[in-house]
């Protein structure tokens, strides 16, 4: 009874699942990036800074969640669990300084110091997801679509679930939200960074993963919801304490849910799938078998095909009988794997497609530059949407921006998940490349764009929902099909560099392209126009600004001549 509960304690500590999930509560603190604006009027009060010393520290902070080279390579020469230490190290000291410069307990330092603090605080988010990512691609290397879907999915979350904690601790001291920024991601990473490795996920691959990733799907759609109805209730009516404390505890409830996972596959999982079927002696009939000699990694590898290259019909055969055609078809594989392994090093220079390549080896593939720069032109042409929502639903009359702020965040969230299903979906049912859900992204946020570009009627609402959506699926399918052309041993490296794309996009399309025709179109619609001196560099939308000359004109003319129909 002591073994076999020790047994199932075992298989728990080294459940996929069980990394999967404490994965995803790591990816739901990396998301301190997004609470910037929550913590900027405080730093900017505090430290009396102007509006473009602000935005300098903007950039500062988006340029530590992008540049991720230092997490990619120390993912890859450290244990995952030592560069998540990093990371939250990093995360500690830099929103914990400015905490202290902030609230007095530190003396003022200089604008560019700043910049540092904010960009080392904000890099440790790249350490969680390197870490992250990596580990579970290569637990799950036949499920990466949903894997990184749901991953990143949490990390734009993260914002929305640290903001709900702070809203339930309300404290008075507005400060108080960049010290619970710079502790909370802290402790909850360094208590489940040793969780966080590889555990050969391909050898537990089970019948019921199916049913845990549509489980997993579940709680993400019902914690996208509940977030977004507590945001709008919390925001129309002035709830109590009480009712907030209660809100957060279900949310922390949800978010537990997924453990149940893990337990359910640990404990009730039968001892003869397939996973222990491959640990089984190899049937030796050839006598072949044993002129096998690949490296372990490899072996473990071309075992992990079996499960998609056996016949469908093995699994009704009785398990002694099941067994031994697996393990037939075990041997075939190897044999060709040794001989195939002769035949390629004769005869090629550096890897192909599907092998494992290094960064510098990529850099020169023209699918790596061609992947970078569809990232750059979708996420940067998202994120110039993201980045001035307030804007452009000011220029289209619309009050009330948060909404349309908090919207686009949970569109987001959905996309990332949808978007890693759905690439998935083709490459496994339909056996199209992956990069075709890229393209289909981006059709999506092309429709998206062009609703903006018209400003017809529900824009905003339409707008926000395709470029969300489309935006978000980037970040899921780009992560895979780069894993998938080249390889998971240094994924950490070529993923961090992928991630350049973003603050490269925004330069281009929000820094460069939208902010010179904004500044140009509200210049030529406040030309020769009497409004009110605040609105002079304001620009409006096209449909909403002729509707407001033509208000203006009738009201002028009917005070023009209001005095003339007095006289007569």
């Amino acid at each position: 009874m002591a073994a076999s509960a020790r047994q199932t304690l075992l298989s728990f500590i080294n459940n996929r699942w069980l990394v999967f999930v404490a994965a995803m509560w790591i990816q739901s603190c990396a998301g301190v990036g997004y609470l910037f604006g929550s913590i900027s009027p405080v730093i900017k009060s505090s430290l009396h800074y102007n509006q473009r010393e602000l935005a300098r520290l903007g950039v500062a902070k988006d340029l530590g969640d992008s540049v991720g080279f230092l997490a990619g390579t120390l993912s890859e020469l450290l244990p995952l669990w030592a560069a998540l230490l990093v990371g939250a190290f990093q995360n500690l000291v830099g929103y914990g300084w400015v905490w202290l410069i902030v609230t007095g307990r530190a003396p003022v330092l200089p604008l560019w110091a700043m910049c540092v603090l904010i960009f080392v605080g904000n890099n440790g988010e790249t350490y969680f997801n390197t870490a992250a990512l990596v580990s579970c691609v290569q637990n799950f290397p036949k499920s990466r679509g949903p894997v990184v879907g749901i991953l990143k999915g949490f990390a734009g979350l993260g914002g929305a679930i640290l903001s709900q904690i702070y809203t339930m601790i309300n404290s008075p001291d507005h400060a108080s939200l960049i010290f619970m920024v710079a502790v909370g991601p802290a402790v909850v990473v360094i208590a489940l960074m040793f969780f966080i490795r590889p555990v050969g996920g391909h050898r537990q691959i089970r019948p019921t993963d199916g049913t845990s990733f549509t489980f997993i799907y579940s709680v993400c759609i019902l914690l996208a919801a509940y977030l977004m109805a507590v945001m709008l209730v919390e925001d129309l009516i002035d709830l109590s304490h009480t009712i907030i404390i209660v809100f957060t505890m279900v949310l922390f409830a949800i978010l537990l849910v997924p453990i149940l996972v893990p337990i359910m596959t640990s404990c009730l999982t039968e001892s003869t799938d397939l996973s222990s079927a491959l640990e089984e002696p190899l049937v030796q009939e050839s006598g072949q078998s044993e002129q096998v000699a690949t490296p372990d990694r490899d072996q473990e590898v071309i075992l992990s095909e079996v499960e998609d290259e056996k016949p469908k019909e093995v699994d009704l055969l009785p398990a002694s009988e099941r067994q031994k055609r697996i393990a037939q078809l075990q041997a075939k594989l190897m044999q060709a794997a040794a001989e195939g392994a002769v035949r390629i090093k004769r005869g090629r220079r550096g890897p192909h497609r599907g092998e494992d390549f290094t960064l510098t080896q990529a850099l020169v593939k023209a699918d790596f530059w061609l992947i970078f720069f569809s990232l750059l032109l979708g996420s940067g042409s998202g994120l110039t949407v993201i980045d001035n929502l307030g804007q452009m639903s000011q220029s289209l009359g619309y009050n009330n921006t948060h909404v349309f702020v908090s919207m686009i965040s949970i569109w987001n969230f959905l996309g990332r998940i949808g978007g890693g299903y759905f690439s998935e979906l083709i490459v496994r049912d339909k056996a199209y490349p992956r990069p075709i859900a890229i393209a289909v992204a981006q059709l999506v946020m092309a429709v998206g764009h062009v609703f903006f570009a018209y400003g017809w009627p529900g824009a905003m609402h339409i707008g926000t929902l395709l470029i969300g959506l489309g935006y978000g699926a980037h970040w899921a399918i780009v992560p895979a099909t780069a894993s998938e052309l080249f390889g998971l041993k240094k994924f950490g490296a070529l993923y961090n560099f992928l991630t350049l794309a973003n603050p490269a996009g925004s330069l281009v399309f929000s820094g460069l392209i939208a902010s010179s025709i904004y500044d140009k179109e509200a210049e030529r619609q406040a030309h020769g126009t009497v409004l009110d001196p605040e609105e002079q560099l304001r620009c409006q939308g096209e449909h909403y600004q002729e509707e407001r000359l033509m208000v203006y004109r009738l009201l002028t003319a009917f005070f023009v001549e209001l005095p003339e129909i007095v006289e007569h």
